[in-house]
């Protein structure tokens, strides 16, 4: 669960690259004159801020929910094995022979 938190805080990166992207589209928007060079810049400007505005949103989301984005395949198997492990040695049935501790229940 920590390793999604940490995950989800990585989330600041790509808003940095936007929005550093979309400052420097305002930079060369102040030295261009053509009027719908300018137009097509301050839209491509207000898509950059609404991306890192969803980017931003969606890993505070993340962050704050209780249940992780992905699952860690590792995890998953690990938990397939303890369960299985836990219904061969269920409470009151008998040890498998080839089982450590199987000579002492017997």
């Amino acid at each position: 669960m920590m390793m999604c938190r940490l995950g989800c805080g990585s989330a600041l990166i790509p808003v940095a690259v936007l929005l550093t992207l979309s400052f420097f589209v305002l930079v060369i928007l102040q030295k261009i004159e053509s009027k719908n060079l300018k137009l097509f810049g301050v839209a491509v400007a207000v898509l950059l801020w609404l991306s890192a505005i969803l980017v931003l949103s969606s890993g505070v989301y993340l962050a704050g929910s209780a249940r992780p984005f992905f699952r860690c395949p590792m995890m998953e198997m690990m938990k397939g094995k303890r369960a299985l492990m836990d219904r061969e040695q269920a409470p009151g049935m008998p040890m498998r022979s080839g089982m450590p501790g199987a000579e002492k229940q017997r």
